[in-house]
């Protein structure tokens, strides 16, 4: 059995938002209560609309930010909950998970040599590692993601998208990390290339037994990458499972909505289109009750005054009152 590397207990973030001079200031709950676990060599997949909750999630997993409730224990460290590590030793475990970011030109510095973007984390983490072997070090992670030796001592701007992904990914990597969090890695990029990426990930992944949180509103490439699936809405889990329960059958209405404007590159088949009426709501004044029920077609009195909890088969929660 792998083992667990994340594991994530009523994870909850908040955000204090000024009204105004006279408006005092509200909350806004970008994350609520998200547990869950990610095994080493397994990809967890977190999807759901833009202001889902999805990129905060990304920020408190690697230690950007502190959830303002829950815990949060990686690699068995408890980072975040009751006897929670110091700050020295969550610096000393930042290494262990890394993240790539949806623009991979805006993540590199222009100003910066490739090599030197490589070897930055080396040399701000390990400063007792040699320039000789940090060099050498970027060399041989630049050739592990399909670049050339020669891109060594070149800028960002001299390299088309999918070669500064790749960069972008070498250097998450330099660190020897056992978790990465990709945040959109293929989004901004086309779709020839797209394939590129992800095949390079999954290789990756092979090779060096990592665990990807991997963060995505593209549904097609979720369904080939993911091992499990958590569905969020409003900063909520909403649904999760294994790949296959997910996309096989699919409990919570917000879930078949999304899978059903997903395309399928099969003319035979044919697909009914669920509409969702209305827009996302505000995080500022979310409804009461479920938060998706202004937009559910199933929604009944109880919905609108009561807010369901994710519960249900052990391996396939949701947090729906009539699940399918």
């Amino acid at each position: 059995m792998n083992e667990t590397l994340i594991d994530a207990r009523q994870l909850s973030r908040h955000y204090d938002v000024s009204n105004g001079f006279f408006g005092g200031s509200s909350t806004v709950k970008a994350l609520s209560e998200a547990s869950f676990t990610l095994q080493a060599g397994k990809t967890l997949a977190v999807v759901g609309e833009s202001g889902c909750g999805k990129s905060t999630l990304a920020r408190v997993v690697t230690m950007i930010e502190s959830p303002t409730s829950g815990e949060l224990i990686l690699e068995g460290h408890r980072i975040h909950g009751d006897e929670a590590m110091s700050d020295e030793q969550k610096a000393n475990l930042r290494a262990s998970v890394q993240i790539v970011f949806q623009d991979p030109f805006g993540s590199l510095n222009p100003r910066q040599t490739i090599g030197r973007i490589l070897e930055e984390p080396v040399l701000i983490n390990r400063p007792d590692v040699s320039k000789s072997d940090r060099q050498q070090q970027a060399r041989d992670m630049l050739s592990m993601v399909g670049l050339r030796p020669e891109h060594y001592d070149r800028y960002p701007h001299m390299f088309s998208g999918g070669q500064r992904q790749r960069i972008a990914v070498a250097r998450a990597l330099m660190l020897n990390p056992r978790i990465l969090v990709l945040d959109e890695p293929v989004s901004a990029l086309d779709l020839s290339i797209q394939s590129q990426i992800l095949n390079l990930l999954v290789e990756l992944q092979e090779r060096l037994n990592l665990a990807y949180l991997f963060i995505s509103h593209d549904l097609s490439v979720v369904k080939h990458m993911a091992d499990d699936v958590m569905v969020m809405y409003l900063g909520r889990v909403v649904e999760s499972g294994s790949s296959e329960e997910v996309f096989g059958a699919p409990r919570h209405p917000y879930t078949q909505a999304l899978l059903s404007a997903t395309p399928v590159a099969d003319p035979t088949r044919t697909q009914t289109r669920i509409r969702l009426q209305g827009e996302l709501p505000s995080p500022l004044n979310p409804p009461k009750g479920c938060a998706f029920n202004p937009r559910c077609w199933k929604a009944e009195a109880r919905c609108r005054t009561e807010a369901p909890s994710i519960s249900g088969e052990d391996t396939h929660p949701v947090a729906c009152f009539f699940p399918l």
